[in-house]
């Protein structure tokens, strides 16, 4: 078990843990950061791994549906900018790996939870993109759902995560409106396309509104994480936000979101929705989306094809460690 400073300390003075967990509160009352040799319950560390850990993993396995049309994308315009946009998304896993390290959790502990399938990750990313409009549907709406996320995460009160979300979210902001750029061309364009556009919105609209988490009244870590402020919104305050700003922007370019449901509330100045189906959520966290087998099965080719790189890259640094201790 990972154990800070502060917590080695306490065990050899006469600090109590009720005194240790009141300052902590204290702490994260006043909107302080939490840094990693201050002390902390072992709850909040768990949640911490947890939920960093997941951010970290739906980062990796959301490089594999963009990365598959990399090579199809329709104009060398196009690829270069889906390549740039992988390559962000690794980066924000790197970022956010090396700030669940700082509690203790090891890397490669994390990455075996996650091909085991032992650990979780945002089950958007079990649905294929059967066209290209699905690009432009990812960066717009999935991006755009994991940018309202984020944001607050930029102040939740364990100091690592916060500034690692600082550079993810603007990041994140140029990926939601490269897909937004992307749906918008098709949408303005052949009767085809924008037909192909409003099939990817169709097919998109409800897993997007899903990767806020279930409702508040049946999310069991929500409550708590508020608490620590590791949370700063709940999950239907953030869907009715997704929701209030995404739709004028199908309108804008001429889309319709699938709800009959969805309606204008006058009185309370923001949409009605319909409900979400729950089951399916819940089926494809249990990794029964239609592509959860394939994504796992080409996240743990890559790797072992990968080995290589990564034996390679330990032996230079032990070359130049050796050399410098010479």
């Amino acid at each position: 078990m990972y154990t800070t400073e502060l917590q080695k300390q306490a065990a050899v003075t006469s600090v109590e843990p009720a005194e240790l967990l009141a300052a902590f509160e204290a702490r994260v009352a006043a909107d302080e950061f939490i840094e990693p040799k201050d002390w902390m319950p072992e709850a909040y560390r768990r949640t911490l791994i947890r939920q960093m850990s997941q951010h970290a993993h739906s980062e990796v396995v959301g490089m594999l549906p963009e990365g598959n049309w990399i090579t199809r994308a329709p104009s060398l315009r196009r690829k270069a900018v889906l390549l740039a946009k992988v390559q962000d998304e690794g980066g924000h896993a790197l970022y956010l790996y090396s700030a669940t390290e700082t509690l203790g959790a090891a890397r490669d502990d994390l990455i075996d939870a996650l091909h085991s399938g032992k650990a979780k990750y945002s089950t958007i990313f079990n649905y294929p993109t059967l066209t290209w409009a699905d690009i432009g549907a990812i960066g717009w709406l999935v991006d755009g759902a994991a940018i309202m996320n984020q944001v607050p995460l930029q102040r939740t009160s364990y100091g690592p995560y916060a500034r690692a979300m600082v550079r993810i979210c603007k990041e994140e902001s140029f990926h939601q409106r490269q897909g937004y750029e992307i749906m918008m061309a098709l949408a303005g364009g052949t009767a085809e396309q924008k037909r192909m556009a409003q099939d990817a919105l169709n097919r998109w609209w409800w897993p997007s509104l899903m990767m806020f988490g279930p409702p508040d009244d049946n999310s069991p870590n929500s409550a708590q994480s508020m608490r620590w402020r590791i949370k700063r919104d709940t999950n239907d305050q953030l869907r009715q936000k997704f929701v209030d700003i995404t739709v004028p922007q199908a309108e804008a370019i001429g889309l319709s979101v699938p709800d009959p449901d969805l309606k204008w509330n006058e009185a309370r100045g923001q949409y009605d929705f319909g409900a979400v189906d729950w089951e399916e959520f819940y089926a494809a966290v249990r990794g029964e989306g239609p592509v959860a087998r394939e994504r796992m099965q080409a996240r743990r080719k890559a790797w072992d094809d990968g080995a290589w790189v990564r034996d390679a890259a330990t032996a230079h640094a032990e070359k130049q460690r050796a050399r410098q201790a010479a």
